[in-house]
């Protein structure tokens, strides 16, 4: 019989494993911002500042990793638990991913400071303006297990890749003249690629909420605006 002092931990063990999640999330999205900050600003110091503090979502995925699996071990969580454990692990390991793609962009925004200012640099930003809102959307919805919020985010996702292969196409002619600037336009492009892939990694972490919410897993389902309606439920399929 389960007694109310291994009910309390088990409660406390799932508050702090979603507390270390959205933690991480936080440092996740300051990480992104600085280091595109320290692009557009020029800003060096800032850049070192996204590279060190990386260190710190690794630790991060690394607790919430022990706490899943020991909440795991210890109370055999079902159903709705069940999902939340194995949700917030995958989650802080995309945020682990978008973190490292924050370094990569810090890593050579420091290397384009020390060059002159290149005008090309502001075509980024749209993109990275979509990437954010991907990543603080996904983890709304993953917050809230909010399914069409997680659902809505492939559509977003769609309209950054667009303006992507338009910023890429342009920057790449730009790289085939050639000329003193040409290191720094790939530089442009690879963070370009970066950004893109946060795009996705947040279509992820949205698909993971849409298995926190339904119990359903979405990754490869093609007619996703169907999801959500009650004649697509799988019989015997449970939501709690």
């Amino acid at each position: 019989m389960t007694t109310p002092h291994i009910i309390r931990e088990f409660d406390e063990a799932m508050d702090r494993l979603r507390d270390q999640v959205l933690g991480m999330a936080g440092q996740t999205q300051l990480n992104l911002e600085r280091a595109m900050d320290a692009l557009l600003t020029r800003n060096i110091d800032l850049s070192k500042v996204v590279i060190a503090d990386d260190n710190d979502v690794d630790e991060l995925e690394r607790e919430i990793d022990s706490l899943g699996m020991d909440v795991l071990l210890r109370f055999h969580p079902v159903a709705s638990d069940l999902r939340v454990v194995i949700t917030s692990m995958k989650v802080s390991s995309n945020l682990e991913r978008i973190s490292d793609h924050a370094v990569n962009i810090a890593k050579r925004a420091k290397k384009m400071s020390k060059r002159a200012e290149l005008p090309e640099t502001q075509w980024l930003e749209p993109v990275y303006t979509l990437a954010l809102q991907g990543l603080r959307r996904s983890m709304q919805a993953y917050t809230d297990r909010n399914s069409e919020l997680g659902l809505s985010l492939d559509t977003q996702d769609k309209e950054l890749d667009r303006i992507h292969k338009k910023v890429i196409a342009n920057l790449s002619a730009l790289l085939e003249e050639g000329g003193e600037r040409s290191e720094d336009f790939l530089h442009l492009i690879f963070v370009a690629r970066s950004l893109e892939r946060i795009g996705d990694l947040a279509v992820n972490i949205g698909e993971d909420a849409v298995f926190l919410d339904l119990a359903r897993d979405v990754r490869h389902e093609k007619n996703r605006e169907d999801i959500l309606s009650p004649d697509t439920q799988e019989p015997g399929e449970d939501a709690s």
